[in-house]
């Protein structure tokens, strides 16, 4: 088809200080999987007779340090103490005290992803106990919807079943490639780990949030046994998770010049009247029929007087307005199960065999509902914002409004309701033996399988037509409006819920928003290594692997006999099938009401019989995409330690991967019928498929010189490359008629390629204490961005029959965006990380400790903002998408034999979700956020153990926002804090 053609000084300063002396309820940090104990002396545990074992989150850490200083590569890591330890609602939230992670929220403002050094979840490779895995989860349209490609969500899996989390930075030729951020491994308990033959550990816990006011239960346990003198083990655990979910706030959806829908209806004395008269009942008096022209002549005359560099001779230009002015009421009711299961067998020193299975299950109904002003993201097509008389009007000086008072305004209940299950499971096959002292084999062989079914996104609404006294005030304190209605929005009696008007009038109606629908992503993977040992202090290692790879993304569609909006049953008021939004008044402030009336879902599915929809598939044009992407690798190593020949320390690895990439991609797009062939939906899909292939030679070196005892260099240089998402490689198109946005994939992108160098001095100055520097240089050679047309829809080739039920006509414009190969840019950075122990300080003051990270990235990337025919028109550079220019992560700690407390910080600058975004603004940002967390534990017994956390001390709010220089707010919510108390018991 035609249409595949060949993201504050001042403060930022103050956190960074603040973050190296505040802490964490966090697992142990430092850098990889536990081996020694760094020669900490802290809260000993006699075993046996001459045996001392240290513990305590001071012992993970020095664990931790020990393994970092022993890798070639730059690797960080979490420990946990033991399992259930880790205080965190998820796995990503765990990882950002990492040095150079920065963690993004979703829905909740539950960790969701990360990005790693400045470089975002797409550019970070995921293992789970050695093998690739993706995990995929939804979210609303202001956090990305659900995730269809590579980006690892990490709110899929509880944090109990893990017992070590790393990061690794910089690639060795025995890593699989994949990665321009870092790869991160998770990694399960073993049975022939623990210390003791018989492990039997469990952890229940009770949360509440100040906006849910709810207690929720989260509970694990584990329970490991060893056999035959040691040589086999069994683990088994297992958790579970229950949370009830608010969040409240204002939300604009986008920002819009007042030209992008036809300005305002013209007031009673202006020529040109504007709608002019015979257009949608329209007179010299009335904007619309039986909706009067009060607007103000000064008013108008402002708005129109506002005109952009780039289009001075268009009125209205330079006016900005919130497109859906709204607040808005989120719950989640969300259930986390996860779980593995273990079985090792080490019958000599030189020979270990494991099968590890894990599964996850996260279970998430999402209740969004939004009381909006809606006609400002309106045209004359759809009744919009050329109806509507402005009576005053006030800008700032860049052009965003201030304040707004407007008659004849449209206004919106809506609600959503979107039901998704992820899932996850993997079983693979473990093996390593050394045959002799020179000759060692390791094999791994397993499969995985992420599924997200989203199972129903049902949005209903009821509207009121022409309201008059609409006001959007951004006078007071805060970055959000205060919204007024011009009516009392709890009584149910002032909204419409009727089939629409012949002349576009919308009076309530519902939409299925191309659900249900499946992503399901399979994977395989197999691979054998051998190291062979040439000579003392120098190894040859080589192995090969294969991948595969095979997503497939389906959705079905509604039969048009369902789609229909039908006028209430007789007898049946709007009353009947509502109900009442309350509280986000008081919760969120600014102005929102306490109470709004909504349709109840289930009420609104009984009335009219939509329990059993009716769907069909690929045949009446539903969606179906497949991406089969098979690799094939080898690699070739050396490792070396020339410590005693050169008289100093001298180690560190190089060697060579190649890649082979062969790729198929099909999927289904919906066109009208052929004569003389119906569809209950109007529509067919019509088959598209591609084939390619591609392939990468990846040196990489990494070298660790230590020219005095305690103090390490490390270098290390790369060549890297990170595939395109899977959803974009679909030879597929679409648009949301009700957004007015499209897409259209493109099977034929190019992996993203970089050049990487970096360089570290780590100075480990006394045992369990850390002070370094690390400074990284990637220069990204290709790069990956969706350029944005504005296009009818009828010059789209796309059947008018996927706008039913929308009011969107064929003629309106929608924003087009297609993925292109475009050139990269350099990044570049430095991080600082300390940790040291205040044992020096007397008394109890010695149990004290401090961990503390700053990061700082810069980049340069060129962004194409418009172009005709592919054909670049108006280009800008600015950072990376997703890069935060500064992070930072403090922690300050205390632990003795029986109380342990510690308390965290973590500031991430602000950074930006998209470019370009709507014109006249150059993108959509996310200011910056600080969040402070917190966690005390007091060991009763050697067996029983109370916890309490807390987090989001400080209450943050996450606001995202429109344009560099005027920073519109484009959405706020609040989470509030959320408190945590429990008991651990072992055996």
């Amino acid at each position: 088809m035609a249409v595949f053609r060949a993201a504050a000084a001042t403060r930022g300063a103050s956190i960074a200080a603040l973050a190296f002396v505040l802490a964490a309820a966090s697992p142990a940090m430092a850098q990889d999987v536990p081996a020694d104990t760094g020669g900490d002396t802290a809260t000993p545990q006699q075993v046996d007779e001459g045996e001392i074992i240290v513990t305590g989150f001071r012992a993970s850490l020095n664990s931790a340090l020990g393994q970092k200083r022993r890798e070639t590569a730059a690797v960080d890591s979490i420990v946990a103490e033991d399992i259930g330890k880790f205080p965190d609602a998820n796995l990503a939230e765990s990882m950002q005290r990492v040095p150079g992670v920065a963690l993004a929220r979703g829905d909740g403002g539950e960790g969701r992803n990360i990005s790693v050094r400045g470089l975002g979840a797409g550019f970070t490779r995921v293992r789970i106990n050695g093998m690739e895995g993706t995990a995929q989860t939804g979210s609303s349209d202001i956090y990305g919807a659900g995730n269809n490609g590579r980006s690892f969500d990490f709110n899929v899996f509880p944090t109990e079943i893990f017992s070590a989390l790393s990061v690794r930075k910089t690639p060795s030729a025995d890593v699989e490639e994949g990665s321009l951020g870092a790869t991160v491994d998770l990694t399960a308990p073993k049975p022939l780990d623990s210390r003791e033959d018989f492990v039997l550990t469990a952890t229940a816990r009770g949360i509440w949030n100040e906006l849910s006011k709810r207690v929720d239960p989260r509970a694990s346990m584990l329970v490991s046994k060893k056999f035959a003198d040691g040589t086999f083990g069994v683990l088994a655990s297992v958790a579970y998770q229950k949370r009830h979910l608010r969040e409240v706030g204002y939300s604009a959806v986008d920002i819009l010049s007042a030209n992008t829908n036809g300005l305002f209806c013209s007031p009673l004395g202006v020529t040109p009247i504007y709608p002019a008269v015979g257009t949608k009942g329209a007179t010299a008096t009335d904007c619309s029929t039986n909706n009067p022209r009060t607007g103000s002549v000064a008013a108008y005359n402002t708005i129109s007087g506002l005109r952009r560099a780039d289009l001075p001779n268009t009125p209205g230009s330079g006016a900005f307005f919130p497109r859906l002015p709204r607040y808005l009421n989120s719950e989640q009711d969300q259930e986390r199960i996860g779980g593995t299961f273990t079985v090792q067998f080490k019958p000599d020193d030189d020979t270990d065999i494991s099968v590890d299975l894990l599964y996850s299950r996260f279970d998430v109904t999402r209740r969004d509902n939004y009381i909006a002003g809606i006609s400002f993201g309106r045209s004359i097509a759809n009744n919009g914002q050329p109806m509507v008389s402005v009576r005053d009007a006030q800008f700032s000086d860049k052009g965003s409004l201030l304040y707004g008072l407007f008659d004849g305004v449209d206004v919106r209940s809506e609600g959503l309701v979107d039901h998704f299950v992820s899932t996850f499971k993997q079983a693979n096959f473990n093996l390593k033996h050394r045959f002799n002292d020179a000759l060692e084999l390791t094999m791994l062989v397993g499969r995985n399988q992420s599924v997200w079914d989203g199972r129903k996104r049902l949005q209903t609404f009821m509207d009121v037509i022409d309201s008059d006294n609409f006001s959007i005030d951004f006078r007071g304190k805060g970055s959000t409006p205060t919204i007024g209605f011009g009516f009392d929005v709890a009584d149910p009696a002032n909204f419409n819920y009727a089939p629409g008007l012949s002349d576009g009038t919308v009076l309530g109606g519902f939409s299925f928003q191309g659900k249900p629908s499946k992503n399901t992503t399979d994977n395989m993977t197999g691979e054998v290594n051998l190291g062979w040992t040439v000579a003392e202090g120098f190894t040859v290692k080589a192995g090969g692997q294969y991948r595969e790879s095979d997503f497939v993304s389906s959705f079905l569609r509604p039969y048009n006999a369902d789609t229909v909006v039908r006028a209430l049953p007789a007898g049946t008021s709007l009353a009947s099938i509502t109900r009442q939004i309350e509280g986000v008044g008081d919760l969120f402030g600014s102005g929102a009401p306490n109470a709004w009336a909504a349709i109840d879902p289930d009420k609104w599915a009984s009335t009219f019989g939509f329990d059993q929809v009716r769907y069909c598939g690929v045949e009446c044009g539903a969606g179906r995409s497949r991406v089969k992407e098979e690799v094939k690798g080898a690699y070739l190593m050396g490792n070396f330690d020339l410590t005693d020949m050169v008289g100093l320390g001298l180690r560190g690895d190089v060697g060579m991967r190649y890649v082979k990439t062969d790729l198929f991609t099909s999927g289904y797009i919906a066109v009208a019928p052929p004569a003389g062939q119906t569809s209950p939906t109007g529509l067919i899909g019509q088959y598209a498929q591609a084939r390619r292939g591609y392939q990468d030679w990846l040196p990489s070196a990494n070298i660790v010189v230590e020219p005095v005892r305690d103090l390490l260099v490390r270098l290390s240089a790369a060549k890297v490359m990170t595939r395109p998402e899977l959803g974009i490689l679909t030879p597929t198109s679409g648009v949301n008629p009700v957004t007015r946005v499209g897409n259209v994939n493109n099977p034929f992108l190019e992996p993203i390629r970089a050049n990487t160098f970096d360089a570290a001095v780590e100075w480990y100055f006394k045992p369990g204490s850390l002070l370094s520097v690390a400074y990284f240089y990637k220069d990204i050679k290709s790069y990956i961005q969706n350029v944005n047309s504005q296009i009818p829809f009828n010059e789209l080739g796309l059947p008018n029959a996927l706008l039913e039920n929308s009011q969107t006509s064929p003629t309106e414009l929608f924003t087009v965006s297609q993925p292109f190969n475009t050139p990269g840019g350099p990044l570049k950075g430095f991080e600082v990380n300390a940790q040291f122990r205040l044992d020096f300080l007397p008394g109890f003051l010695g149990n004290f400790g401090v961990l503390g990270n700053y990061t700082r990235v810069t980049s340069e990337i060129e962004y194409i903002l418009a172009s005709v025919g592919g054909v670049p028109t108006v280009t800008t550079t600015n950072d990376l998408v997703g890069l935060s220019k500064n992070t930072a992560s403090g922690t300050l700690y205390y632990e003795d034999d029986k109380f342990s407390i510690r308390s965290t910080a973590n500031y991430r600058d602000r950074f930006i979700r998209g470019i370009p975004a709507s014109p006249g603004s150059d993108l959509q940002g996310n200011k910056p956020t600080l969040y402070v967390d917190a966690s005390a534990s007091y060991g009763i017994t050697d067996q029983i153990k109370l916890i309490v956390e807390a987090t989001n001390l400080t209450d943050e709010r996450n606001v995202l926002y429109t344009d560099s220089a005027r920073q519109d707010t484009l959405f706020e919510t609040r989470i509030g804090r959320t408190v945590t108390a429990g008991v651990n018991v072992r055996f």
